[in-house]
């Protein structure tokens, strides 16, 4: 298995942190978020990773390195330009396999990636998305309205569920044909193209556990995740 690893983002939703480190230098516990990630993907068989970098690279490289102490072989491609979530797979296309994993540089989860790398290839979709089941609580009491402008209903602060995508992806090299190249291409920009397309797109509904750092609040709760329970997250040393 072939990984390439996102890391290139600013990380606006965490500022002032980012500021200073990029997301995936993050620290978790006594680790950096990419360092516990990097150390599930080897866990799990994943031997080469290609980490696409742009903020803050040189930062990322020098924590890292060659990959050797996480037992992989990590090597670099920097954005001269941002390119978005998906942009940088165009680059990077002569050193994909027929298929392989994308992973956004800040995910901290559970999930056992060569199963879902298997169950991916399986479905033969170009696409499958890892997705996590999130409940989301309206501190309001909710208004139904008609056209008018009358209430017709009244829920308070009702909860709602969505299936939202974990950042974590098995792709084949299908996908390439719908990325452009020199340009910035995100995810949903992915997504509108293949469901355009009637391209299928597989899901492998994940039912463990998922930490959203994104936010300053959500990286608070999810420190006192790990600290209680690294055990789950930390694997291979």
């Amino acid at each position: 298995m072939l990984a390439v690893v996102l890391a290139g983002g600013r990380g606006s939703r965490l500022l002032p942190y980012t500021a200073v480190i990029p997301k995936p230098l993050m620290p978790i516990g006594e680790q950096t978020v990419i360092e516990i990630l990097l150390r599930q993907l080897a866990h799990h068989g994943v031997r080469d990773v290609l980490m696409c970098v742009g903020y803050q690279a040189h930062l990322i490289q020098a924590v890292i390195g060659d990959g050797a102490r996480l037992g992989l072989s990590v090597a670099y491609r920097r954005e001269d330009q941002p390119l978005g979530t998906v942009g940088p797979l165009r680059e990077v296309q002569g050193e994909l396999p027929e298929r392989f994993l994308v992973l956004n540089g800040d995910i901290l989860c559970d999930l056992d990636f060569a199963e879902f790398h298997r169950q991916a290839a399986a479905s033969g979709a170009a696409l499958t998305v890892a997705a996590f089941e999130r409940q989301s609580r309206i501190d309001l009491g909710v208004l139904d309205l008609d056209d008018g402008g009358r209430v017709t209903g009244f829920r308070e602060k009702p909860t709602y569920t969505f299936w939202v995508s974990m950042g974590v992806y098995a792709m084949s090299r299908r996908v390439l044909d719908f990325i452009p190249a020199g340009r910035a291409f995100g995810f949903d920009d992915l997504m509108h193209a293949l469901l355009a397309a009637d391209e299928p797109i597989a899901t492998h509904r994940f039912s463990g556990h998922w930490l959203d750092i994104g936010r300053s609040d959500d990286f608070a709760a999810a420190q006192d995740e790990f600290l209680r329970h690294a055990d789950r997250y930390v694997l291979g040393g």
